[in-house]
Protein backbone atom coordinates (compact mmCIF):
# COMPACT_ATOMS: atom_id res chain seq x y z
CA UNK A 1 0.00 0.00 0.00
CA UNK A 2 2.60 2.42 1.08
CA UNK A 3 3.04 5.37 3.56
CA UNK A 4 1.92 8.87 2.37
CA UNK A 5 3.22 12.10 2.53
CA UNK A 6 1.70 15.52 2.51
CA UNK A 7 3.38 18.52 3.10
CA UNK A 8 2.15 22.36 2.84
CA UNK A 9 4.41 25.80 3.03
CA UNK A 10 3.36 28.60 2.38
CA UNK A 11 5.49 31.86 1.27
CA UNK A 12 4.84 35.60 1.82
CA UNK A 13 5.74 35.76 -2.25
CA UNK A 14 3.45 35.76 -5.39
CA UNK A 15 3.57 32.75 -7.38
CA UNK A 16 6.17 33.28 -10.22
CA UNK A 17 8.79 34.99 -6.66
CA UNK A 18 8.54 31.25 -5.35
CA UNK A 19 8.30 29.40 -8.55
CA UNK A 20 11.98 30.64 -9.03
CA UNK A 21 13.27 30.13 -5.47
CA UNK A 22 11.43 26.84 -5.41
CA UNK A 23 12.45 25.65 -9.46
CA UNK A 24 14.77 28.57 -10.57
CA UNK A 25 18.45 26.80 -11.49
CA UNK A 26 20.28 29.34 -9.15
CA UNK A 27 18.25 28.85 -6.06
CA UNK A 28 18.38 24.90 -6.84
CA UNK A 29 22.30 24.68 -6.51
CA UNK A 30 22.36 27.03 -3.34
CA UNK A 31 19.57 24.56 -1.71
CA UNK A 32 21.92 21.78 -2.59
CA UNK A 33 24.49 23.18 -0.94
CA UNK A 34 23.38 24.03 1.86
CA UNK A 35 20.85 20.50 2.78
CA UNK A 36 22.18 18.37 -0.05
CA UNK A 37 24.86 16.56 2.16
CA UNK A 38 27.54 14.77 0.37
CA UNK A 39 27.64 13.84 -3.81
CA UNK A 40 24.75 16.87 -4.32
CA UNK A 41 24.74 17.86 -7.43
CA UNK A 42 22.28 19.01 -10.18
CA UNK A 43 22.73 16.53 -12.47
CA UNK A 44 20.27 18.07 -15.40
CA UNK A 45 18.22 21.32 -15.61
CA UNK A 46 16.12 21.29 -19.15
CA UNK A 47 13.14 24.51 -19.77
CA UNK A 48 10.86 23.38 -22.63
CA UNK A 49 7.98 24.65 -24.16
CA UNK A 50 6.11 21.96 -21.88
CA UNK A 51 7.80 23.49 -18.77
CA UNK A 52 10.82 22.69 -16.71
CA UNK A 53 12.23 19.40 -15.70
CA UNK A 54 15.28 18.88 -13.47
CA UNK A 55 16.89 16.01 -11.95
CA UNK A 56 19.38 16.32 -8.32
CA UNK A 57 21.32 13.84 -6.57
CA UNK A 58 21.47 14.15 -2.55
CA UNK A 59 23.78 12.04 -0.33
CA UNK A 60 23.35 10.79 3.02
CA UNK A 61 25.65 9.56 5.17
CA UNK A 62 25.38 6.04 6.90
CA UNK A 63 25.72 7.85 10.38
CA UNK A 64 22.82 10.01 9.95
CA UNK A 65 20.11 6.91 8.56
CA UNK A 66 17.43 5.80 11.31
CA UNK A 67 18.62 2.70 12.73
CA UNK A 68 15.57 1.11 10.80
CA UNK A 69 17.20 2.17 7.74
CA UNK A 70 21.03 1.69 8.80
CA UNK A 71 19.83 -2.54 9.59
CA UNK A 72 18.40 -3.04 6.26
CA UNK A 73 21.17 -0.54 3.71
CA UNK A 74 24.82 -0.84 4.47
CA UNK A 75 26.47 2.30 3.84
CA UNK A 76 25.55 5.94 2.76
CA UNK A 77 22.63 6.25 0.63
CA UNK A 78 22.27 8.33 -2.67
CA UNK A 79 18.96 9.75 -3.83
CA UNK A 80 18.39 10.53 -6.97
CA UNK A 81 15.37 13.31 -7.56
CA UNK A 82 13.34 13.99 -11.11
CA UNK A 83 10.83 17.36 -11.08
CA UNK A 84 8.51 18.41 -13.52
CA UNK A 85 7.17 21.60 -13.54
CA UNK A 86 4.34 23.02 -15.87
CA UNK A 87 2.61 25.81 -16.29
CA UNK A 88 -1.17 26.00 -15.41
CA UNK A 89 -2.04 29.43 -15.71
CA UNK A 90 -0.79 31.50 -13.40
CA UNK A 91 0.45 28.66 -11.36
CA UNK A 92 2.49 25.60 -11.51
CA UNK A 93 1.54 21.79 -11.51
CA UNK A 94 4.09 19.21 -10.96
CA UNK A 95 5.43 15.58 -10.32
CA UNK A 96 8.55 14.08 -8.39
CA UNK A 97 9.86 10.88 -8.63
CA UNK A 98 12.71 9.97 -6.32
CA UNK A 99 15.21 6.71 -6.29
CA UNK A 100 16.85 5.72 -3.54
CA UNK A 101 20.42 3.91 -4.40
CA UNK A 102 19.95 0.23 -3.33
CA UNK A 103 16.44 0.30 -1.80
CA UNK A 104 14.03 -1.88 -3.56
CA UNK A 105 11.44 0.87 -3.90
CA UNK A 106 10.04 4.41 -5.07
CA UNK A 107 8.70 8.00 -4.03
CA UNK A 108 5.89 9.62 -6.07
CA UNK A 109 4.61 12.77 -4.87
CA UNK A 110 2.75 15.59 -7.21
CA UNK A 111 3.36 19.37 -6.42
CA UNK A 112 1.70 22.47 -6.69
CA UNK A 113 2.27 26.18 -6.91
CA UNK A 114 -1.11 27.78 -6.18
CA UNK A 115 -2.24 31.47 -5.56
CA UNK A 116 -3.62 31.86 -2.04
CA UNK A 117 -4.50 35.73 -1.58
CA UNK A 118 -1.09 37.27 -1.07
CA UNK A 119 0.96 34.11 -0.49
CA UNK A 120 1.96 31.45 -2.55
CA UNK A 121 1.28 27.56 -1.07
CA UNK A 122 3.41 24.74 -1.88
CA UNK A 123 2.02 21.12 -1.93
CA UNK A 124 3.12 18.07 -1.99
CA UNK A 125 1.26 15.07 -1.91
CA UNK A 126 2.52 11.31 -2.63
CA UNK A 127 3.37 7.82 -1.44
CA UNK A 128 6.72 6.03 -0.78
CA UNK A 129 7.00 1.94 -1.48
CA UNK A 130 9.32 0.01 -0.45
CA UNK A 131 9.18 -3.29 -1.85
CA UNK A 132 10.81 -5.42 1.05
CA UNK A 133 9.32 -8.30 2.63
CA UNK A 134 8.13 -8.27 6.35
CA UNK A 135 10.13 -4.69 6.63
CA UNK A 136 9.02 -2.61 3.82
CA UNK A 137 5.97 -0.87 6.02
CA UNK A 138 8.48 0.18 8.58
CA UNK A 139 10.72 1.49 5.96
CA UNK A 140 7.97 3.20 4.52
CA UNK A 141 7.15 5.11 7.77
CA UNK A 142 10.51 5.97 8.35
CA UNK A 143 11.19 7.19 4.74
CA UNK A 144 7.82 9.11 4.60
CA UNK A 145 9.06 11.08 8.52
CA UNK A 146 12.73 11.39 6.82
CA UNK A 147 10.98 12.76 3.77
CA UNK A 148 8.72 15.14 5.27
CA UNK A 149 11.65 16.75 6.97
CA UNK A 150 13.36 17.15 4.45
CA UNK A 151 10.45 19.11 2.45
CA UNK A 152 10.39 21.53 6.11
CA UNK A 153 14.00 22.19 5.41
CA UNK A 154 13.77 23.20 2.11
CA UNK A 155 10.58 24.97 2.58
CA UNK A 156 12.81 26.94 5.01
CA UNK A 157 15.55 27.30 2.83
CA UNK A 158 13.02 28.96 -0.07
CA UNK A 159 12.06 31.49 2.67
CA UNK A 160 14.97 32.74 3.12
CA UNK A 161 16.12 32.93 0.02
CA UNK A 162 12.48 34.97 -0.85
CA UNK A 163 13.41 37.14 1.92
CA UNK A 164 17.55 37.67 0.52
CA UNK A 165 15.86 38.21 -2.78
CA UNK A 166 13.55 40.92 -2.03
Amino acid sequence: MGSRIEHRAAFSADVASTYAAVAGEDALRARLEELGGHDAALLSYEVSDAGLRYQLRQGISADKLPSAVRTLHKGDLLVTRTQLWRPSGAEYQGQASVEVGGVPGEIKARTALLADGEKTVLRTSGEVTVRIPLFGGKLESVIAEQVTKLLEREAEFTAKWLTEAG
